[in-house]
């Protein structure tokens, strides 16, 4: 899947209202799909420490999650901590120092396929309940980020 250009953020303040919307629930399921996930990643990773932007996502999904009254077995933590190690790698890769907005599209150009999960994963193991309520390591090729 390509990067539509089209779609990419026109202003900061435009990613910063996707972040903040996220954080408020005020952004509905429908609108909280990959891109979104990657940008509030993005936000937490620029602004605290690994493991404090991988609880802060952790905390912000699955307050997202109960104010929208969506069944609690949705939050997935292999995906989770792969998506906060992937958006980590970028910004310490350089993706961090750019301008907020030029860092935002990069990401989104650079990670927007949420396919890239399947070349370390299997549907298999993804799927699975151990991956779902907790981390489990890749089965086909180790994080290489």
């Amino acid at each position: 899947m390509e990067f539509d250009e089209g779609a990419a953020y026109r202003s900061e303040e435009e990613f910063e209202d996707v972040v903040n919307r996220f954080e408020s629930c005020a952004l509905s399921p429908d609108e909280f799909n990959h891109r979104p996930h990657l940008m509030v990643a993005l936000s937490y990773a620029l602004r605290f420490p690994e493991d404090e932007a991988l609880a802060r996502m952790r905390q912000s999904i699955l307050r997202f999650i109960a104010h929208h009254e969506i069944p609690p077995d949705v939050y997935h933590e292999t995906l989770t901590v792969f998506w906060v190690r992937r958006v980590r790698a970028f910004v310490a890769g350089g993706g961090g120092g750019r301008a907020l907005l030029e860092s935002a599209n990069a990401l989104a150009k650079e990670c927007g396929d949420s396919r890239l999960v399947y070349e370390y994963f299997s549907k298999e193991l993804i799927d699975s309940d151990a991956a779902r309520k907790g981390w489990v390591e890749p089965d086909l090729k180790p994080l290489d980020f």
